[in-house]
C-alpha cells in the first residue's frame, strides 16, 4: 500500500494512508519557521497526501492558525482536515509553554468537555483556521474527564455529525482504556491512537484494536516514532515526550540492529508496522521540513519482505 493510497475511515471520508500531524506547526520541542511550514504543506500535496491533523493544544492555537492560512491556498475539496476539542484557550498573563516553542503566550489551556465547551471550542478552531467547516473532530485527551466526555462531549459531536456540520467524530489519546470505552459505549467513527501500537509498544492490540475491528471503528496510528526514539535511537532521544530510559533505549537499539542486519531501515519498519493490523487504516506523521516529508514517504514505500516481518514479530514477542 502506497503512502497516497486513499482509504475510507468514515462514511464519505477518504484520506491518504499517510497524513501530516501538525503538532510541529505549534513548535513542538523546537521552533518551526514559517517557510518550513509552507514547504511541509507544499511537499505533502506534491506527494498526494491529503490529510492534515491539528489541535488547539498545539502551540495554543498557533498550529491551527498556521495550517489554516496555508491550506486556504488550496481548494477546500482537495484536503481532509481534523482538529480537536477538550481544551479551550482563555486569556492569561502567565502563558509560558515549555513544550511548544511557538506557543501563543497570551492564552492558557482550560479543560472543558461539556456540550457548551465543545461548541465554543469548535467555533474558536474554525475562526483560527479561517474556515467554515471541518471534516473530523476528535475528543482530545480526556484522561481525567472520561465520564463527562462520554456523557456530554460525545452527544454534542454526534449531533453535529447528524446535522452535517462535521463528517466524522472520534477520540484522540495516548492511552488505551478510555478509547476502548468510547468504542464500546458510543458510536464514534475513528480512534486516533498515539504511541500505543508501535515497534516499542503494542498495548493497543490487547483490547482497543480488537474492539474497534469488531465495531467497524477506524484506527489512525500516530506517534509511530514514540516521539523520537524510533527515528533515531541514541542517548538523549525522547520516548513519550520525555528522555528515554536506558531500558527503552536498549530495546530500540536491539530492534534497529536486527533490522539493519536484514537491510531494512528502522524508520520504514516504524512507519509500516501499525498498518499490518487490520483495524489500523492510516497513520499520521509529524514533519518539520519538506525533507522530512520526502524521507517519511520514501521510508513508508520501502518494501519490507514478509520474512523480515515474521522474524520481527518473533523478536518483539520475545521468542
Amino acid at each position: 500500500m502506497a503512502h497516497n493510497t486513499k482509504v475510507e475511515i468514515a462514511p464519505g471520508v477518504e484520506i491518504s494512508t499517510m497524513g501530516i500531524g501538525a503538532a510541529t506547526f505549534g513548535g513542538l520541542f523546537t521552533s518551526m519557521s514559517d517557510s518550513d511550514a509552507v514547504d511541509v504543506v507544499k511537499s505533502a500535496f506534491a506527494h498526494g497526501i491529503n490529510y492534515f491533523d491539528t489541535a488547539p493544544h498545539y502551540g495554543k492555537g498557533t498550529s491551527e492558525r498556521r495550517l489554516g492560512a496555508l491550506l486556504n491556498a488550496y481548494p477546500r475539496n482537495s484536503y481532509i482536515l481534523s482538529s480537536k476539542i477538550g481544551r479551550l484557550l482563555v486569556p492569561t498573563t502567565q502563558g509560558a509553554d515549555p513544550d511548544f516553542a511557538d506557543a501563543d503566550p497570551s492564552v492558557e489551556r482550560k479543560f472543558d468537555y461539556s456540550a457548551q465547551g465543545v461548541e465554543r471550542s469548535l467555533k474558536d478552531s474554525l475562526e483560527r483556521l479561517g474556515l467554515d467547516s471541518i471534516d473530523i473532530v476528535f475528543v482530545h485527551d480526556p484522561d481525567n474527564h472520561a465520564d463527562v466526555a462520554i456523557k456530554e462531549a460525545y452527544p454534542a459531536l454526534a449531533k453535529m455529525r447528524d446535522q452535517g456540520i462535521v463528517k466524522a467524530i472520534g477520540i484522540g489519546m495516548n492511552q488505551i482504556a478510555i478509547p476502548t470505552r468510547f468504542v464500546k459505549e458510543t458510536d464514534i467513527d475513528i480512534v486516533l491512537l498515539a504511541g500505543r501500537y508501535t515497534l516499542l509498544d503494542q498495548s493497543g492490540a490487547q483490547d482497543l484494536l480488537p474492539a474497534a475491528l469488531a465495531k467497524g471503528v477506524s484506527i489512525l496510528a500516530a506517534g509511530v516514532y514514540n516521539s523520537g526514539i524510533l527515528a533515531n535511537p541514541v542517548k538523549g532521544a525522547t520516548y513519550d515526550y520525555a528522555p528515554a530510559s536506558d531500558e527503552i533505549l536498549a530495546r530500540a537499539k536491539m530492534i534497529s540492529d536486527f533490522l539493519k542486519e536484514q537491510g531494512v531501515s528502522l524508520s520504514s519498519a516504524a512507519l509500516q508496522y501499525p498498518l499490518r493490523h487490520p483495524a489500523v487504516k492510516a497513520l499520521l506523521v509529524g514533519s518539520r521540513s519538506s525533507a522530512e516529508v520526502d524521507a517519511n514517504v520514501a521510508a513508508f514505500n520501502e518494501v519490507v519482505p514478509d520474512s523480515v516481518w515474521d522474524a520481527l514479530d518473533e523478536l518483539l514477542a520475545g521468542k
